[in-house]
């Protein structure tokens, strides 16, 4: 229908007026996501939590560089929330400025303090031991500390994956925190020398050694036994698994190593309000289940148990210092890792 001369300015006013009103509608239609962590994970998560609030989730999933794109992209960045496998680029990325704080009274509840930022710009959302896998016939040991690892008594028996890998970096990062660098130098050099061959592959590829004889004790995380003993698709996983045992390591001055898979609000969050809900619903008790029972990991929400095969592992105590702290000890780990040649 033609717009008279004497109507236009309304008509203008009104098509201005409605398109103001549909970018925020459309805007609070959807979250976009740049994830370390891999489809299979979370993507489940991301289905529930548009089935329960109709917000489409649109995700980005990589392997690595991430952070350096988020960085790059600036205030143009489409990304309203990074999703991380390790608290690590959590923290790179805070300090870059990548990062928003969020005062959420529903996160903060939900996520122990000791697992997130001070500043809250990020959270944990799922925890991770680092532990000992046991050949059952042997080394049918029942108790080991981190510091043992390190006892000659265990020359040519140990697997793991190199040494500046995130978990690893992480659990070294610890040892500092807690023993100071010349401690964790001695440490790791005693680690090196107790080598059955050098570190390569990833944590399943560490109960496979075991399997196979090359080894009778593999540093692994929790999860990936039990992502082992349900593989369908590749089912020599499963004889992997059989042939180990989990060992939780205690150590005379902290628990066991933890680490986290995280959430952090990005510093030019586009969809900020639809972001907080999915962040929210991440931590609440629903989503905390899902992963629980989907991906073999702890859940940081206190009021979400494990799942039941996870529990079959046995308890422990985590290491309480804020895995924050940990983090700024990474940057000496990989220099330690470097300084002692432990991939050589």
């Amino acid at each position: 229908m033609p717009v008279s001369r004497r109507s236009f300015p309304a008509f203008c006013f009104m098509l201005a007026l409605a398109s103001g009103l549909a970018a925020p509608a459309s805007a609070a239609e959807e979250v976009n996501i740049y994830s370390y962590r891999q489809p299979a994970l979370i993507q489940p998560l991301f289905d529930a939590f548009t089935a329960k609030t109709g917000i489409e989730v649109r995700a980005v999933f990589a392997d690595s560089g991430l952070v350096e794109r988020l960085a790059q992209e600036g205030r143009n960045s489409p990304a309203d929330i990074l999703l991380t496998a390790d608290v690590g680029r959590l923290v790179e990325a805070a300090s870059r400025g990548l990062a928003q704080p969020v005062d959420s009274a529903v996160i903060l509840a939900d996520v122990p303090a000791n697992l997130r930022d001070p500043e809250n710009r990020w959270f944990g959302l799922t925890m991770r031991a680092r532990v000992v896998y046991a050949s059952k016939d042997r080394a049918p040991i029942t108790a080991v500390s981190y510091e043992e690892l390190a006892d000659p008594k265990w020359r040519g028996k140990i697997c793991m994956r190199p040494g500046n890998h995130p978990y690893n970096l992480a659990l070294i990062a610890a040892m500092i925190a807690h023993k100071g660098e010349d401690f964790t130098r001695a440490w790791l050099k005693g680690v090196k020398a107790n080598l059955a061959v050098k570190p390569s592959g990833n944590d399943r590829a560490q109960a496979k050694s075991v399997f196979a004889g090359e080894c009778d004790l593999a540093i692994a995380n929790t999860y990936y036994m039990g992502k082992m003993l349900t593989e369908e698709k590749e089912p020599e996983q499963k004889q992997w698994a059989g042939a180990v045992k989990i060992v939780f390591p205690a150590s005379p001055d902290f628990g066991t190593h933890v680490n986290i898979s995280g959430m952090m609000l990005t510093a030019n969050a586009p969809n900020r309000e639809s972001a907080l809900k999915l962040m929210e619903f991440l931590a609440s008790d629903e989503a905390q289940q899902l992963y629980a029972n989907g991906n073999f990991e702890y859940p940081v929400n206190p009021r979400v148990a494990a799942s039941e095969l996870v529990r079959s592992w046995g308890a422990f105590t985590p290491d309480s210092i804020n895995v924050a702290e940990i983090a700024e000890f990474e940057p000496a780990a990989s220099r330690l890792v470097d300084e002692v040649q432990f991939n050589d």
